[in-house]
């Protein structure tokens, strides 16, 4: 029987192979600081996010305001933080709809096979010859701005991907020694789908999604900027570099201070993916 490996997904050893690798370290230690600031904004940030004060309104950074305040008079390190957070929450809801529906339609087709392969793989590749982003857009355009409907229009438009390369694999799986010997003992079905196809299934698409989220927070930032994410006085990053650039020349703190928070979030979730990667494939050991 043909063995296939895969790293495990949890566990101590999988903890060590993490803090052994120098970008998937740096990576999580950067995406859990960030969520760290995310979840304590209120202990962590020195004032109210949508405190106005015009007397104070596009002020240069200094000891009262570390990053300056924006035309409102709001103290930017104050939104900057409180920003991450419908970030991170359109992000996790994206990663809850988008991956394991690619991973279900792929599962499925590439399982049964047939008519139910051609009928799932059409319609992935009609949905995938869209371009993402501008499908995005017609959809909030369609249901209004806000922070659900950004992150189900990314989530609708992002899960093609996944299914073909979940298909992909489950038809080699399909074909292998390993599934005709759990079939010969009596493994059949949902025990056979969830129990033995899922878990080698999981590993490459954790690694795509990992790769996907700096895409994601790029997204969700270019909806916030559009004005088609959250509704104002909300702090969101996106939102907070389209009000910079109308100063940018003269008052660049405005928008460089949130443009960097989305650049290092990014970036930290390219090192993290990049180093799952080198952990949880085989062909990278």
């Amino acid at each position: 029987m043909s063995a296939i490996v895969q790293a495990p997904l949890g566990g101590p050893s999988f903890v060590r192979r993490v803090l052994r690798s120098p970008s998937a370290a740096a990576g999580s230690a950067v995406v859990l600081l960030i969520l760290t600031f995310a979840l304590l904004a209120p202990l962590i940030a020195p004032y109210d996010p949508n405190l106005q004060e015009t007397a104070n309104r596009l002020m240069p950074p200094s000891a009262l305001h570390w990053l300056g305040t924006d035309a409102f008079g709001r103290d930017i390190l104050s939104r900057m933080i409180y920003g991450a957070r419908p970030t991170l929450l359109l992000v996790l809801v994206v990663v809850l709809l988008m991956a394991p529906l690619g991973i279900l339609v792929g599962i499925f087709a590439g399982f049964f096979g047939g008519m139910t392969e051609r009928l799932l793989m059409r319609i992935t590749d009609i949905v995938m010859s869209f371009p993402r982003l501008l499908l995005a857009f017609a959809f909030v355009a369609i249901m209004g701005p806000g922070l659900i409907n950004g992150a189900l229009a990314l989530a609708l438009t992002s899960w093609p991907a996944y299914a073909r390369q979940a298909r992909v694999e489950t038809a080699a799986l399909r074909r292998s020694d390993y599934l005709a010997a759990a079939e010969m003992v009596g493994i059949r079905g949902a025990r056979l789908l969830w129990g033995h196809i899922l878990p080698l299934v999981l590993p490459s698409a954790i690694i795509r999604l990992a790769l996907d989220l700096s895409g994601i927070i790029l997204a969700a930032a270019g909806l916030g900027f559009l004005g088609l994410g959250v509704r104002p006085p909300t702090a969101e990053w996106g939102s907070m570099v389209s009000e910079g650039t109308q100063v940018i020349f003269d008052q660049w703190w405005v928008a460089a201070v949130p443009g960097v928070a989305i650049l290092v979030t990014s970036f930290s979730f390219n090192l993290l993916a990049d180093g799952l990667r080198d952990i949880l494939d085989p062909r990278h050991d």
